[in-house]
């Protein structure tokens, strides 16, 4: 299929100009446009995934035949005088790194807007702001020019901000501006950065700079005593040091890594249901995505030098954040701490630069998304009910909605690792990555890994207390008579979305090669890189 990346990538937009168009007398057809607007994206995402083409064998990741179904075109031309023309691509690709997380934010947006049947109040703005961010998450995973990457990725901070601010809790404005300044601050210094990447790299065939994302992963295109050509400094630093430190701070935030991650307990418990759904699922993956295709890819002698301490940045994020979660009573905020923490094997995966570590942080990327986002599901169906989530004014639930019961079983038993689900096999791969990394590349010590493991049993800690606590015994709730006649089982709508996150976490756990042989070959690829 020709051209299938843009009309992923373009898709929410125009079923959002469809919408924009739409009297507002049909306001109860908004939700059901932007559900046709992701279940296209689905589709056309799941036909990517099964036709990517896997076992190639390519001798490093800066060939551009490693990403497949390609779109380039010239988007903007100037002269630049004397310092020669300056040309932006719109250049789209995906390869092993990003074929998975399209498809998984693909079905996360999808639950998400079957979440938002919970907006009552200015529906048209909301959807129309929705389908926005869903383009630009898209955008974020197929973009390979750095110009068109740095456009997509601020664009998401746009319509984050509004529905936080708009549709979010009491202290919501609270929420969104720290949410919107953590987040430009990174940008920003990203901004100066991406700058500083195109006077020093060269197109080879045209001996023009370019932000071509490619080109900048080849040492060979950078122009001798550029900016960021080696063994340059800057403000009396390494200048690849240095830039590899402000791009990873950017992409940090998203992920996030402690200690920059209080803005994420914030925005989950103000933000509505959706959002929590896409800020858990999607927004923090593409944090984890770009410290790989643009912090590891770019500046690959840096991440070496410094895997100590991503790696101990990784296990920090671990332990605080399950320990955070042990201490919440606030069931929203308690899974956004979980997310912290699982979020630090990734980063712990990816510090050990072997095989083994960069695909279990991959796989756990794919798993947390979608386990995340049905753990935000599920809270929010509480929540629309009774509109309470602390954790102690529920007991023996299990005997009021047996059929919710099941699916918090399913997703609190598959977030703390048991074996058969897919979390199970991103942490396993994270931690035998940093197992093996004292023997392979004695980049981590291995009291790391043993650290990570502790960290598995404090999850089982905080999701079994919670299921004891809110689930078995007498049932005994805060809001007596009222709740109990409130607290029905899950309807048609919220199965729907809840059963195929439990299926895909479900399949990937027991059929992981699905993801393995999808990512390999970029996987060995960057490996490469690291040597």
């Amino acid at each position: 299929m020709d051209h299938i990346l843009t009309l992923l990538i373009f898709t929410p937009l125009l079923f959002g100009l469809v919408l924009l168009l739409l009297p507002v007398s049909l306001r109860n057809s908004f939700k059901y446009v932007a559900l046709a607007a992701t279940l296209v994206q689905v589709f056309l995402s799941g036909w990517l995934y099964f036709h990517f083409q896997t076992g190639a064998s390519f001798s490093g990741i800066n060939h551009a035949e490693q990403y497949q179904f390609a779109e380039k075109a010239n988007w903007i031309s100037l002269s630049l005088g004397s310092l020669g023309n300056m040309q932006i691509d719109y250049f789209v690709g995906v390869d092993g790194l990003s074929i998975g997380l399209l498809f998984m934010s693909s079905i996360v947006m999808a639950v998400a807007v079957l979440a938002s049947w919970e907006i009552k109040t200015n529906l048209k703005g909301f959807f129309a702001l929705f389908l926005l961010l869903d383009m630009a998450v898209i955008g974020v995973f197929c973009a390979l020019d750095f110009f068109l990457f740095y456009i997509f990725y601020e664009l998401m901070l746009l319509p984050l901000y509004f529905l936080i601010g708009m549709w979010g809790g009491v202290r919501r404005e609270y929420a969104a501006i720290k949410f919107f300044l953590y987040t430009l601050f990174g940008s920003v210094f990203m901004l100066l950065v991406m700058i500083g990447l195109y006077f020093s790299v060269t197109d080879p065939t045209t001996g023009n700079h370019t932000f071509n994302i490619i080109h900048m992963m080849n040492p060979a295109n950078y122009a001798q005593g550029s900016i960021f050509s080696a063994h340059q400094t800057l403000f009396g630093l390494p200048a690849r040091s240095l830039a590899f430190v402000v791009l990873f701070i950017a992409f940090a935030i998203k992920v996030p890594v402690v200690p920059l991650h209080t803005w994420l307990p914030d925005a989950h418990v103000e933000a509505p249901t959706a959002v929590s759904i896409i800020l858990a699922g999607v927004l923090l993956k593409v944090g984890g995505y770009g410290i790989l295709r643009i912090c590891f890819s770019i500046f690959p002698e840096v991440a070496t030098a410094g895997a100590f301490w991503l790696g101990l940045l990784g296990v920090i994020s671990i332990l605080y954040g399950a320990l955070n979660a042990l201490a919440q009573t606030d069931l929203k905020r308690l899974i956004a701490y979980s997310s912290v923490s699982h979020m630090g094997f990734v980063l712990l995966g990816m510090a050990s630069q072997t095989t083994e570590g960069i695909s279990g942080a991959v796989m756990q990327m794919l798993s947390h998304g979608f386990l995340s986002a049905m753990l935000f599901f599920l809270v929010g169906v509480i929540y629309t009910r009774v509109h309470d989530r602390y954790i102690y004014n529920f007991r023996g639930l299990a005997s009021l909605m047996p059929q919710f019961t099941v699916f918090v079983l399913i997703a609190f038993f598959a977030s703390l690792g048991l074996p058969g689900f897919s979390a199970f096999m991103g942490e396993a791969f994270s931690l035998i990555g940093a197992f093996t990394s004292a023997s392979v590349n004695g980049l981590l010590p291995s009291w790391m890994a043993i650290c990570g493991s502790v960290g598995i049993l404090l999850s089982a800690a905080y999701f079994l207390w919670t299921l004891q606590r809110m689930f078995f015994g007498e049932t005994r709730l805060s809001g007596g008579e009222t709740w109990r006649a409130a607290l029905t089982d899950v309807n048609f709508r919220e199965k729907s979305a809840l059963i195929p996150l439990a299926l895909m976490a479900l399949v990937i756990g027991i059929f992981p090669s699905l993801v393995f042989s999808k990512i390999n070959d970029s996987v060995l690829a960057l490996v490469h890189l690291f040597r």
